[in-house]
């Protein structure tokens, strides 16, 4: 009989020591801050191989950090605007990037389906506004490259440094972190595309990301992951 007593003592013990380490998987799941990264195709493909969501992953510590990626390809602003309730806020996320607006520039080249400038920033801002209603953080990213050549060379740098300047004019305006993506690609460019290429650096194709370009997009955008 004493054995038996030892033996289902043991189970019990197994049993409520399961139990503990259950319920410590999911407070830790519970405790780690949910982060989004809501843009377009480069967003999109940032959970896929190298993509820069992926290589964050590897960067942060799991238990503290729910990475997600929330990118579409194609999208611009407004179509953020419209799956912002599905696809980021029924998340509950404790902080949101906000990366978008080269779709925008680059739409208004041939189809001319682009988003005219005064109505992307507005579509921002209500992003801006809607997110922080429910208690989320945001941190706002100035678009990157359309075209590597030399700052000035590409036929939307114009486009793109003047979108750029309203986004970090908007977190200025909200008191907001900024992520300058593009500041970072220019950096990068001046000093590390000496053949004057219009792809291949950062770049698969002018805009889309290889994996250097994704690195220096994950690495820009660590420090604001805390």
């Amino acid at each position: 009989m004493s054995q038996i007593k030892i033996y289902k003592s043991k189970k019990w013990s197994s049993f409520f020591v399961a139990i503990a380490v259950l319920i410590s998987c999911i407070a830790m799941q519970r405790q780690a801050k949910r982060v989004i990264f809501f843009g377009d195709s480069i967003t999109q493909a940032g959970v896929k191989g190298n993509g820069y969501i992926n290589q964050l992953k590897k960067a942060v510590d799991s238990t503290k950090f729910q990475l997600i990626g929330a990118g579409i390809g194609g999208n611009k602003v407004y179509d953020l605007y419209l799956r912002l309730e599905e696809d980021v806020l029924n998340k509950k996320p404790d902080l949101v990037f906000i990366y978008v607006g080269i779709n925008d520039v680059w739409h208004k080249l041939g189809a001319r389906t682009g988003t005219d400038y005064d109505k992307y920033l507005k579509f921002y801002q209500a992003l801006i506004n809607k997110i922080q209603a429910k208690g989320s953080k945001v941190v706002l990213c100035t678009p990157t490259v359309i075209g590597e050549k030399k700052e000035g060379t590409n036929e939307v740098d114009a486009d793109l440094n003047k979108y750029a300047a309203g986004v970090r004019d908007l977190a200025a305006k909200n008191n907001l972190p900024l992520c300058d993506l593009r500041k970072a690609f220019m950096d990068y460019e001046a000093a590390n595309n000496t053949e004057d290429q219009e792809k291949g650096v950062l770049t698969t194709d002018k805009v889309h990301l290889n994996d250097v370009g994704n690195k220096l997009v994950a690495d820009t955008m660590l420090p604001f992951i805390k």
